[in-house]
């Protein structure tokens, strides 16, 4: 017996209502069930009260081994039925060592930096002087 977690539709047309079922694959959707474990109200306009989860029993039959659907399974990892899969690091050997290239490309870039640094004190230098020397008063030279 492969047991699942799916959503059964209720509710009308046009205001659909779901309940949140664990059952048998080979039941259809709006069979027969094992047990209601929550209810899905897309339509409700109170966030809280959309969704209704018994966290306790859903975790249960996790560990028993159903599977939930897509959207269910969704459903729990916003609402942390779900235990977050750890983030592991991977090891990646080829970009800890500096190649050749990788050194000329870095040596390259700091005599260009340098180079631009120059250039710039030097503008900045002689806008300095331009200033110091737009600040003068003219001297009119004396009559011969």
């Amino acid at each position: 017996m492969a047991v699942v977690i799916r959503m059964r539709r209720t509710g009308r047309k046009n205001r659909p209502c779901f309940r949140i079922n664990v059952t048998d694959s080979r039941f259809p959707r709006d069979g027969r069930l094992l047990e209601t474990i929550g209810l899905y109200d897309p339509i409700r306009k109170d966030p809280a009260a959309q969704l209704t989860i018994d966290i306790e029993r859903a975790r249960h039959w996790l560990k028993i081994g159903a599977k939930p659907s897509e959207t269910v399974n969704s459903i729990f990892r916003t609402r942390g039925v779900l235990e977050p899969k750890p983030v592991v690091k991977r090891e990646r050997p080829g970009r800890k060592k500096t190649t050749k290239a990788r050194e000329r490309r870095d040596k390259l870039a700091a005599e260009r930096a340098a180079r631009k640094a120059e250039r710039s004190a030097l503008r900045k230098k002689e806008r300095r002087a331009k200033k110091k020397a737009a600040a003068k008063p003219a001297e009119a030279p004396a009559p011969a």
